[in-house]
């Protein structure tokens, strides 16, 4: 990979001249206890790997060879493995993240391209877009345990925090299917969200919205909740249609659930969605075709790629202003943070490569920069999503 001549310059200056640029030098990272891993795990579609980067000790660790045109990937929230979906060969690959090594490989259907994985890491939900179905995949025994039919190109299917809903977002017919997770059946289903892509869940469970990126809305539905006081809400309801900007794909959901930040990649802007309310609060100007955004765990900050601007910009959220842009490689897309919250990482789709960026540094004056590209670290052809683990070994 070729860095652009900016880069190389500043990666020049870290290498050579350490105790002059203090905004380089390695004590400025986190001391990890000796245990202590982590890693960001990259599908390249192009390549049929997966690509594992050190992030303690910020290099790549290995490539690892999985099915045809990988998209989707996910960490599991309670074992040390990684699930990689295998669009071009309808599987599921398990990656053993203690030792970076292919565990297993689960078929599935037709075209996978995302998966989720409920809170006990029990249980695997694949969307498979040439199928018309979802596949629940019993992770512990690695197979399938059910299929359920759903509507027309489904892109993702996600399951709630209380794993009591798995929303399913069908791109070809622009709805979006409600799924007993427990029943294995459809429960609800919703039309008029055309081209339904990205979908978040509030922490409560309580709702989901989702991004109709044909147009110009985002979906509102409330979730049933049986034990809820309110007989109203016993049954899945649709509750408002919110204008945004021109072609939402993305939502950022802060960790507290209390706002949504939309990526409008045709209007290039955000907007800004109260939960509680249903109420969009204004659309901002960010860069050229804006298309990932991840919330940082203070609810502070909104990181937002910009695909055709090469950058990735720092939104605070509280002043409700851009506050920094950091260059980046070709075609940002996908953002991840790392446990810590110090690194940002994004995925640059076109350039095959992953932008390390410290979400704080310090000029030689002591000034605090919010945001600024550390390194650029090679992975494979087409990138397509990433996910981090981090764990302590026994």
């Amino acid at each position: 990979m070729k860095l652009p001549a900016g880069v190389r310059a500043v990666s020049a200056l870290c290498l050579l001249l350490p105790l002059l640029l203090a905004g380089c030098r390695r004590q400025h990272f986190p001391k990890y206890p000796a245990n202590f891993r982590e890693f960001a795990y990259i599908t390249n579609g192009g390549s049929d790997t997966v690509s594992v980067l050190d992030l303690v000790n910020m290099r790549q660790d290995r490539v690892i060879a999985v099915g045809s045109s990988p998209t989707g990937i996910t960490a599991s929230p309670t074992r040390n493995e990684i699930y990689a979906v295998n669009s071009g060969s309808g599987t599921v690959s398990v990656i053993d993240a203690e030792n970076n090594r292919l565990a297993a490989t689960i078929p599935v259907h037709r075209q996978p391209y995302f998966i989720d994985v409920d809170a006990k890491g029990e249980r695997g939900y694949v969307a498979n877009a040439g199928s018309n179905n979802v596949s629940v995949i019993d992770l512990a025994a690695r197979r399938v345990i059910a299929t359920i039919g759903v509507g027309e190109a489904p892109g993702l299917a996600r399951i709630s925090p209380d794993g009591d809903s798995l929303v399913v977002t069908n791109r070809a017919s622009g709805s979006v299917s409600i799924v007993d997770p427990h029943a294995f059946r459809v429960r609800s289903v919703f039309t008029g969200c055309p081209q339904a892509t990205d979908a978040v869940i509030l922490p409560d469970s309580s709702k989901t919205f989702v991004a109709c990126s044909g147009g110009h809305q985002v979906m509102v539905i409330g979730l049933a909740r049986p034990a809820s006081p309110y007989e109203s809400e016993h049954r899945d309801r649709l509750l408002d249609f919110l204008d945004v900007g021109q072609t939402p794909v993305h939502l950022a959901l802060k960790p507290d659930g209390g706002e949504i930040f939309v990526s409008n990649f045709g209007s290039d802007t955000i907007s800004e969605i109260a939960t509680g309310a249903n109420e969009v609060g204004g659309a901002y100007n960010v860069a050229t075709r804006p298309s990932g955004g991840v919330v940082s765990a203070d609810n502070s900050t909104l990181w937002i790629s910009n695909f055709s601007a090469n950058t990735v910009g720092a939104y605070s959220i509280d002043d409700g202003q851009l506050v920094n842009t950091i260059n980046v490689g070709d075609g940002p897309d996908h953002l991840a943070l790392a446990s810590n919250g110090f690194v940002l990482l994004a995925v640059d789709t076109r350039s095959g490569d992953v932008s390390v960026i410290r979400t704080i540094s310090y000029a030689p004056d002591g000034t605090i920069h919010q945001g600024s590209l550390f390194t650029m670290l090679p992975v494979g052809r087409h990138p397509n999503d990433i996910a981090v683990k981090a764990f302590r070994v026994q």
